[in-house]
């Protein structure tokens, strides 16, 4: 009697214990994993014949393209041919055939946030045979196009993740703080036009004077006069970020105001008590505070006195610190 199912002869080998025991005759088996192609999965329920088509004498192909070839042809979504490896493997178990999944964590571009629900053909759209762009704007060209808060055309960078990140495209942030301009205080709610004006935002000016930021308060401050006195553009020495007003300026670096008993706190309250030419700070007068009045008082307390004269230039060099001595 010959075997049909499946057939032996010509290709089986004749040592039947290969299959076959001594204590019945069939039913038969064949331990496929003692081979170099262990069956799993689905494949344990694939007749014989299904793949070793020319017998089983070996040499049968261990490729899943071999079997999967109209599979793969046929496949649609996404479409596989041309392009996609023939490795079924990658994206395929034998446990099942579908669903099958593609570990995108193994390439140059893991996917994370919301380009884990993007369909595969979205960006792949030229087949998935490699080179597919991984910068942000070959995908997201539109939205920075089209970006009106601020306006991204022209002068923005293409990085996308600079601002986005692939969780949620909106809102968006900058961390400016990674910049030479670190933003605190009430710059932080400033809107970014307001600086970077005419959306140019590359070489913004720093300085806090200059034009586009403070120049127009600079220029319109009367109490002191900041344009007629020549006051620096750097609104830092008196301003802070925290708030415009109330702003102080450190005296103890060129005269410290509250020294001695004549310049205890509350003494004056305006900057124009003491410099007297509101165009030229400068300019300073001791005499009109002092009660050195008259002035043969003054000239007797500083009799032998090098140097010595009635003027505020002279005080000042006696008295830097605003102490007597």
């Amino acid at each position: 009697m010959s075997a049909a199912v499946p057939k032996h002869s010509p290709t089986f080998p004749t040592d039947c214990t290969s299959c076959h025991s001594t204590s019945v005759w069939q039913p038969s088996t064949f331990d496929h994993s003692k081979t170099v192609f262990p069956l799993a999965g689905a494949h344990l329920a694939v007749p014989c014949v299904q793949c070793h088509t020319n017998g089983y004498g070996g040499g049968t192909p261990t490729l899943c393209y071999s079997c999967h070839q109209t599979d793969y042809l046929n496949a649609a979504n996404p479409k596989h041919s041309p392009g996609m490896p023939t490795d079924c493997s990658t994206c395929h178990t034998t446990t099942v055939w579908q669903p099958s999944t593609f570990s995108h964590t193994k390439t140059v571009f893991p996917l994370s946030g919301a380009h884990l629900a993007v369909p595969c053909a979205q960006c792949h759209t030229n087949g998935y045979g490699g080179g597919t762009p991984t910068l942000c704007y070959s995908c997201h060209q539109t939205d920075y196009l089209n970006a009106a808060a601020p306006k991204h055309s022209p002068g923005f960078p293409t990085d996308c993740a600079s601002c986005h990140t692939t969780g949620a495209w909106q809102p968006a942030s900058f961390d400016h703080s990674k910049t030479n301009f670190p933003l605190t205080g009430a710059h932080l709610t400033a809107t970014c036009a307001s600086c970077h004006v005419s959306n140019v935002y590359a070489g913004t000016p720093t300085t806090c004077g200059s034009t586009g930021c403070h120049l127009a308060r600079y220029n319109g401050t009367t109490n002191p006069a900041h344009a007629a006195a020549g006051f620096p553009l750097d609104c830092q020495h008196c301003h802070t970020t925290t708030a415009w007003v109330p702003s102080t300026f450190n005296h103890t670096t060129y005269f410290p105001i509250s020294a001695g008993s004549s310049h205890a706190p509350g003494r004056w309250t305006l900057c124009v008590d003491c410099h007297t030419v509101p165009t030229n700070y400068a300019l300073f007068s001791c005499i009109d505070c002092h009660a050195h009045q008259p002035q043969s008082t003054v000239d007797a307390k500083h009799v032998g006195q090098t140097g010595y004269t009635y003027t505020s230039a002279a005080c000042y060099r006696c008295h830097p610190r605003g102490t007597p001595g």
